[in-house]
């Protein structure tokens, strides 16, 4: 049985944020970088899920702030908004998909094709708890600098 009212470890909660931030942080990248390797993949995507020709240029930029939105939340930069902006975009890809997570037992040729979506509302939960617990990421960037000037 847990002894439910044991002191907390210091080192707990922000390492589970840390993981956590790192694991979003990755999840985003290859995204962000596939965009950038697959250009043409994601204007066939926008075309097909958005009814928007997004042109040549759009997928490299979008894979580009994506990537600098990676970093600042696998570094714990500018928390409120980078921690923000992950969900937001993760967000989107949540909406774009929705039929297909209410509907995960959809059988195409012999095979569960809606089940891998599944994965999309994991990060997606993920997303909103790294932002609601933002303040205490304490091994952050921001934590570490919202220590140091303390210390002054």
């Amino acid at each position: 049985m847990m002894d439910t009212d044991a002191p907390r470890q210091d080192w707990q909660e922000p390492l589970g944020l840390l993981i956590l931030r790192l694991g979003l942080a990755w999840f985003l990248f290859v995204w962000a970088v596939n965009k950038i390797l697959a250009p043409v993949q994601y204007q066939k995507l926008w075309g097909y899920f958005h009814g928007i020709d997004i042109g040549t240029t759009l997928p490299f930029v979008m894979g580009g702030l994506q990537i600098a939105i990676s970093v600042a939340i696998a570094v714990g930069l500018w928390r409120i908004i980078s921690y923000a902006l992950g969900f937001i975009m993760h967000s989107v890809t949540v909406v774009v998909i929705f039929s297909d997570l209410i509907a995960p037992f959809v059988i195409t040729n012999g095979f569960p094709t809606n089940r891998n979506q599944s994965i999309a509302v994991a990060a997606w939960a993920g997303f909103a708890a790294l932002w609601l617990l933002r303040n205490r990421d304490d091994w952050s960037l921001d934590g570490w600098r919202a220590r140091r000037s303390s210390a002054k």
